[in-house]
């Protein structure tokens, strides 16, 4: 939450949003749930966690503990709760989310995983020697672990680090890390915007692809973009809802969120690129086993 001071005029302003000449209002983002209608449908992607579930990582949270924004809290904390309580229905995007809903607000809700827009786009060509992670580059994405996990390969497994950052600090840290770690031979860093062509075809030739935030609110979309592309997934243990999508061993590897760990999971996948092949087939399965489909959300949104 960059602007804290901002956030109640924010607020007030998605209220008084007229939409009473619709039948149906159906809500994603946050602050979105204030908007007041009598058939609200709620589709509940996170809370402004920083003054939620990241309130005491000061690093996260980015302001001061302190009795001004203590009673910030306190009253957003108040406010979603009852906008969230007005809406017919809830769904959210992750079981994770849910559980926040139940635990901060009391609030009971259905998950409803979204799916990709034109996943048709992704495809496989092969499986070469690349993991890619393709994302934001922020601290709590962790693309730190994945170049420090490179020092302890022993295959000639390659990575690359695609994206945008909001801020020079964690790419400049990332480049010292790699110069540190002498990695620079393997590993790519391309701070940049990556187009959804270039994506689908980093995808399409990849080894495998990386994701592994810190306590993440929904599986990811790069997660599902690789999963599409039939390519399996390397994730940590402490991902959040990462998880919901990622079985260790069956369409991934789901490590300890240790260097060690990570580069183990990454020699498994260059050493046997019949197991990567087949986990990367599993991706793709994985993706009916837990109703990811546009029909489904529109059936449930719409009913």
């Amino acid at each position: 939450m960059d602007a804290p001071d901002l956030l109640f005029q924010q607020m007030a302003a998605f209220r008084w949003v007229d939409l009473s000449s619709a039948d149906r209002v159906i809500c994603f983002r946050p602050q979105a749930h204030l908007i007041s209608h009598p058939h609200k449908i709620l589709w509940f992607i996170h809370h402004l966690r920083a003054f939620y579930d990241l309130w005491d990582d000061d690093q996260y949270r980015g302001f001061p503990d302190n009795p001004k924004h203590r009673g910030i809290r306190a009253a957003l904390h108040e406010a979603d709760t009852a906008a969230i309580r007005e809406a017919r229905h809830v769904f959210t995007n992750s079981q994770v989310v849910s559980d926040r809903l139940m635990e901060f607000n009391g609030v009971a809700s259905e998950v409803l995983y979204p799916p990709v827009i034109d996943p048709e786009r992704f495809h496989c060509r092969g499986y070469g020697d690349e993991i890619v992670c393709i994302c934001r580059l922020e601290h709590h994405k962790r693309q730190h672990l994945l170049v420090e996990a490179m020092q302890y390969t022993r295959t000639p497994v390659r990575l690359r680090l695609c994206g945008l950052s909001s801020g020079p600090d964690y790419p400049r840290l990332l480049e010292r890390l790699i110069a540190d770690l002498g990695v620079g031979d393997k590993v790519v860093l391309e701070e940049r915007w990556i187009s959804e062509e270039e994506k689908a075809d980093y995808l399409a030739d990849c080894l495998a692809s990386a994701y592994l935030p810190k306590d993440e609110d929904s599986y990811g979309y790069p997660s599902i973009e690789a999963s599409h592309a039939s390519k399996a997934i390397l994730s940590t243990s402490d991902s959040g809802g990462v998880l919901e999508l990622v079985q260790d061993g069956v369409n991934g590897f789901i490590t300890e969120n240790t260097p060690p760990a990570l580069a183990r999971a990454m020699d498994a996948l260059y050493a046997d690129k019949k197991l990567a092949a087949e986990m990367g087939r599993n991706a793709l399965n994985r993706l009916g086993e837990i109703n990811i489909s546009w029909s489904h959300v529109l059936k449930r949104l719409l009913a």
